[in-house]
């Protein structure tokens, strides 16, 4: 038997020289520090009782999959849910789904987009086919005002005749063809600049009119000379012009996709409201997308656009098959951490630190479940478009683009049971509570300087006439981008204004760039130094990890010891007396005819030692 003990005391091949035992930890995830971590002088968890090999063995592998591997870059995939979902992921199928979808949304997009061109290029008299700031163009005396005005309605009078597109006529409001003219002005008053004087009720009066194609197939004279288009322009707000028009989108069918029918309500608007003698021209195109009412075509583009709704069908049934397996993953992780959270505190009387909780929840399956529902909702989005019943891209596209992120992002998992990779994934995740810690700090300052910039800068700078362009703009210098123009299109109408500027940007520059984004590195090398330290002398060992560790040593010696004693066989012969048998494979008792070996063990022939030999037992040894 002391050759077999020392058999089972060889250290086992593939343990790292030097590291500490038990200490092995998920890819990607971290041991947890603070009053969690091993810490000297802490008191360690008492080994293992029968309660604790009965509780943890059944559920361990589901919450902590490989718990009790020797090194954890060495590590495969375990079975389980973990295994089987992943092995469901859509990693190919997502993207494949994605492109298609993207590819349509794509022609959806530049429809809109050249349409809308077209109709500035059709209804804007002078446009030059790029918009003037935020607006479109603008004119500065009255007859330019009038000539816009009756452009834009002869132009949709003409528009059959003029336009190159599938477009038509749509109904306004009331059912009826035609376009709508609005004009806003001051209830009455009157005004002499040149004596100071005004004379204003600052009631809003709103007066419309609607001109369909029969008033405008008539003389333009009896339109134009009616009193609604005699315009007090010191009184004009603003004069809007709005109309449907109504066309199809042909370019699908070279996608063997089924054409949309669109309705675009379109508004032109004469901006006079801050009455400096320039009056601004808005033009607004809102394209909506509507089921066709009857669509004939021959081909085969019926067949595709089934085969497409049978392949997202199948994207929906791999996606619920691992949401499920997930969802199944979590509720057993949260039924293991209450079981355990109940076992510590009865057996030793303490509670069990929030690190430790929170390692029953793996984070991957969370995202993985997100990603699953985002999917199946999209492809349901995506299915019902394809039917033309919805039409909704910019949803569906979102949901879709989303969860092929967070797929992608998944992927990193696998990449955890490498050890060089799973350095970084594990730098990422100690650093990132300190990095938001940082961040909310940090956002204060960038706040501050954002209402400063946009408050004194506004007027004199197009970068920082709203919140919004504030915010890029002050990102852009954090990264280094654009610098010198930030400095240079600053308006030097005001000498006190413009010194502002120079110590407002050399301020935020050199406070974020040389100050704040050095220490943001630095908390994250700090970081990849603590886990490379660790790697080499061990990660700290929590309770729960030491939970583990004395739980699956005690399981490990108890298998040994079950798989050698399965080796020693007692065997009676017919004479009464009993041979001790130890081989492995081979078991030999003595009889009448000596030593014979019994029928299931004759099959194995290898090679025996015998170590002990008496006239009744004969011991033996592989």
């Amino acid at each position: 038997m002391d050759v077999e003990n020392q058999r089972m005391q060889k250290p086992r091949k593939g343990r790292r020289s030097g590291a500490p035992e038990g200490r092995s930890v998920q890819p990607g995830r971290p041991a947890a520090r603070g009053r969690c971590g091993g810490l000297a002088g802490r008191p360690s968890v008492p080994p293992p009782g029968p309660l604790q090999r009965a509780l943890l063995p059944a559920t361990r592998e589901a919450s902590f999959p490989g718990c009790s591997g020797e090194h954890h870059g060495s590590r495969r995939g375990g079975a389980g849910p973990a295994g089987v979902e992943q092995s469901l992921r859509s990693v190919p199928v997502a993207p494949l789904q994605l492109v298609r979808f993207g590819l349509s949304n794509q022609l959806v997009v530049a429809f809109k987009e050249e349409n809308a061109a077209a109709f500035k290029h059709l209804f804007l008299k002078g446009y030059s086919g790029t918009d003037e700031d935020d607006y479109s163009c603008s004119v500065y005396t009255q007859e330019d005002a009038y000539e816009s005005i009756f452009f834009a309605i002869n132009q949709y009078h003409r528009l059959r005749n003029i336009s190159l597109g599938t477009l038509g006529y749509g109904e306004s409001e009331g059912n009826r063809i035609g376009l709508k003219v609005c004009k806003q002005h001051y209830k009455k008053g009157t005004m002499f600049p040149s004596n100071e004087t005004l004379n204003i009720d600052s009631d809003i009066k709103i007066d419309c009119i609607h001109l369909d194609l029969q008033a405008l197939s008539q003389s333009s004279q009896d339109w134009k000379n009616s009193s609604f288009f005699s315009l007090e322009f010191y009184r004009l707000l603003q004069v809007e012009i709005s109309f449907q028009l109504k066309g199809i989108d042909l370019q699908t069918i070279h996608s063997r996709e089924l054409p949309d029918c669109y309705v675009f309500q379109n508004t032109i608007t004469f901006d006079n409201n801050a009455h400096s003698g320039k009056i601004k021209i808005y033009f607004d195109s809102d394209a909506n997308i509507e089921e066709c009412k009857d669509l004939t075509i021959s081909g085969s583009i019926q067949k595709n656009t089934q085969y497409v709704l049978v392949f997202d069908a199948f994207v929906i049934v791999i996606c619920l098959a691992s949401l499920i397996l997930c969802t199944r993953s979590i509720v057993l992780a949260l039924r293991l951490r209450k079981r355990f959270l109940n076992f510590f505190l009865e057996k030793y009387k303490r509670q069990v630190c929030d690190a430790d909780q929170w390692e029953f929840v793996n984070g991957w399956y969370v995202l993985v479940i997100t990603s699953d529902l985002m999917t199946v909702i999209g492809s349901v989005l995506k299915m019902e478009i394809k039917a033309k019943n919805l039409t909704n891209y910019n949803l569906c596209s979102i949901l879709l683009g989303t969860s092929t992120l967070f797929v992608w992002v998944g992927v990193i998992r696998y990449l955890g049971y490498f050890q060089a990779y799973n350095v970084l994934i594990l730098t990422m995740q100690a650093s990132l509570p300190k990095v938001l810690r940082f961040c909310a700090c940090a956002g204060m300052i960038y706040l501050g300087y954002t209402f400063c910039g946009w408050i004194v800068l506004g007027p004199y700078h197009n970068k920082f006439q709203n919140l919004n362009t504030v915010a890029e703009c002050l990102f852009s210098l954090v990264n280094g981008d654009d610098m010198y123009a930030t400095f240079a299109h600053i308006q030097q109408k005001s000498l006190l204004v413009w010194l502002f500027s120079r110590l407002y940007l050399y301020s935020f520059i050199s406070l974020f760039i040389y100050m704040i984004l050095s220490l943001f590195i630095a908390l994250i090398t700090d970081s990849y130094d603590t886990i490379k330290k660790y790697q080499q002398n061990g990660f700290p060992v929590t309770d729960l990890q030491e939970f583990l560790k004395e739980s699956s040593s005690k399981e490990k010696c108890q298998k040994e010891s079950s798989a050698f004693l399965s080796r020693v066989c007692c065997l009676r012969s017919a004479g009464g007396k009993s041979a001790v048998l130890t081989a492995t494979e081979m078991a030999l008792s003595k009889g009448d005819r000596g030593w014979t070996a019994p029928q299931n063990c004759q099959k194995h022939a290898v090679k025996l030692q015998i170590i002990s030999r008496s006239d009744d037992h004969l011991i033996l040894v592989n």
